[in-house]
């Protein structure tokens, strides 16, 4: 079986998302993008279940999905709350002294996401999760 163009073009597909969410977000660097990609995919991540978790992270994008399980321990205790004030404020805790993300930040990498995942899975995928996280992607 040849190599699946998802691995192959995995470096390119990724800088051009970076790129769509320096615009989105109006961040002005790839390294900002990155680490706001970065700590939203760990907000989420730490909302779900482990089997929640790798449903979800089958509909990312090879990149994507290696930054969503990257470093994670199955182990530390999920968060509950959903509040969109405070994983918002998760969210721009990561690297604190590096991390530019703007309040829209949870909202402007989902938009850019969904332009990345083949829709109808995506879509499959959101309706096995709790509705916060369907929400959290919309």
């Amino acid at each position: 079986m040849p190599m699946p163009m998802d691995y192959r073009l995995a470096a390119q597909d990724f800088d051009r998302f970076l790129m769509e969410v320096v615009e989105a977000t109006g961040l002005t660097t790839r390294n900002q993008a990155y680490t706001t990609i970065q700590a939203v995919l760990i907000c989420f991540r730490r909302r779900l279940t482990l089997r929640e978790a790798i449903v979800f992270a089958q509909v990312l994008p090879a990149m994507l999905r290696a930054l969503f399980v990257e470093d994670w321990d199955p182990d530390a205790p999920q968060a509950t709350s959903w509040d969109r004030a405070t994983m918002t404020e998760e969210v721009k805790a990561l690297r604190i002294d590096h991390n530019f993300s703007p309040d829209t930040a949870i909202h402007d990498v989902a938009s850019v996401l969904r332009r990345h995942v083949e829709a109808e899975a995506f879509e499959r995928v959101l309706t096995r999760l709790p509705a916060p996280a369907r929400d959290f992607w919309s």
